[in-house]
């Protein structure tokens, strides 16, 4: 449970890429489910990436177009994977203040 004051990097961009938050103290309302589906599906693509990329670059006759799309792909995940991380980190933080407030 967050405090009221506390906003969930969300996993996605809003308009112009800008980052959403969502405030709300029910982590099992709709919008907080969302986004923990959202962030499960975009870590497993990120690893199910990471094979892909690593096949590449053991191919040698991988051309320059096909690193290209893979880096291309490559950065689109680990921002998305930033994004969950900073996002969870965030969460445990929280959480981890919550519970020493509550210790004392």
């Amino acid at each position: 449970m967050m405090p009221q004051n506390e906003l969930r990097l969300l996993p996605w961009s809003g308009p112009d890429g800008k980052p959403c938050y969502l405030s709300t103290d029910d982590s099992g309302g709709y919008m907080s489910r969302l986004a923990d589906n959202i962030e499960a599906v975009q870590l497993g693509m990120a690893a199910d990436l990471l094979e892909q990329v690593s096949a590449v670059l053991g191919d040698r006759d991988a051309g320059p177009d096909d690193v290209r799309r893979m880096l291309t792909e490559l950065t689109g995940a680990l921002r998305n994977v930033l994004r969950v991380a900073n996002s969870r980190g965030h969460l445990l933080a929280v959480s981890g203040l919550q519970a020493g407030a509550l210790r004392r």
